[in-house]
């Protein structure tokens, strides 16, 4: 049975971190205790996702790729196509005369979004990609507290 409430804790810290974390809490208008919530949570996640491969998350996977290399675009949504059970949704922008940057919304178990996203790293063309994600499953995230 999940607890209720909130349970106080005591951390020790170097004032020069803790001058830096209030520093950027306020310039974000958090206080504290959300500011590290937010913090453990973006921890939690962090280690879920890396270790336990059965993890549910709803992420993205943003990548730059060069728009001139023949058939890449065909390919990226090939392999788009292989993961439809997964993919949401896509964004697609223009950067430069060159470049283009395309968003992919996911959503699943951590081990086939990583699965995606390495076949999406491994196609020629590809300058620069980033996978992003947030537990959606996690019991912890059941009780916010401001």
């Amino acid at each position: 049975m999940a607890k209720t409430g909130v349970t106080r804790i005591s951390i020790s810290l170097a004032p020069s971190l803790l001058e830096t974390f209030e520093e950027v809490t306020v310039s974000i208008g958090y206080d504290r205790s959300k500011a590290i919530q937010q913090a453990m949570r973006n921890f939690i996640s962090e280690y879920r996702s890396a270790f336990d491969r059965s993890t549910t998350v709803a992420g993205t996977i943003t990548l730059i790729y060069d728009h001139k290399v023949k058939g890449l675009e065909a390919q990226l949504t090939s392999v788009q196509h292989n993961y439809t059970g997964i993919v949401s949704s896509t964004t697609h922008i223009h950067l430069d005369p060159l470049h283009c940057l395309l968003v992919i919304v996911v959503r699943g178990r951590i081990e086939e979004i990583k699965e995606l996203a390495s076949q999406l790293r491994s196609l020629r063309g590809i300058c620069q990609l980033k996978l992003t994600n947030l537990m959606i499953d996690d019991p912890l995230d059941s009780d916010h507290t401001n």
